[in-house]
């Protein structure tokens, strides 16, 4: 791994620099595995996959409730209601981690041989 790497920039102290850096470098093609939904969102905007620890994938069509539901529980925390948090990884977590982790990297295979899809163009 290099200098700037993002494994070696460290989630907690520098998290927002580094997910700068993932954001601005991620491609079409590329697989970004995150639990941090607003950096899953930057990298679909760029054409990547996203996937979470327990084996979601992150789209187009779940992102905004994802969100959305961040949103919310962020509001909540704000005005001192409990939230909870994340549940524990588990050994099926690890499993179907692990199993979309395979079709995710499959899938970016095919979107980075495929030719760039083309803009879209209204007709009005």
């Amino acid at each position: 791994m290099g200098q700037n790497s993002p494994a070696r920039l460290g989630q907690h102290s520098v998290a927002k620099p580094a997910d700068d850096w993932i954001a601005e470098r991620i491609v079409r093609g590329d697989v970004c595995v995150t639990a941090d939904i607003p950096l899953a969102a930057r990298c679909l905007e760029r054409g990547a996959r996203a996937l979470g620890f327990k084996g979601r994938a992150w789209t187009p069509d779940n992102i905004g409730n994802a969100l959305a539901g961040r949103a919310v529980s962020s509001e909540m925390r704000e005005r001192g209601l409990p939230t909870g948090g994340p549940a524990p990884l588990t050994p099926a977590d690890r499993s179907r981690f692990l199993s979309a982790l395979d079709a995710t990297i499959a899938a970016a295979q095919r979107d980075a041989a495929a030719p760039p899809p083309r803009p879209w163009v209204s007709f009005e």
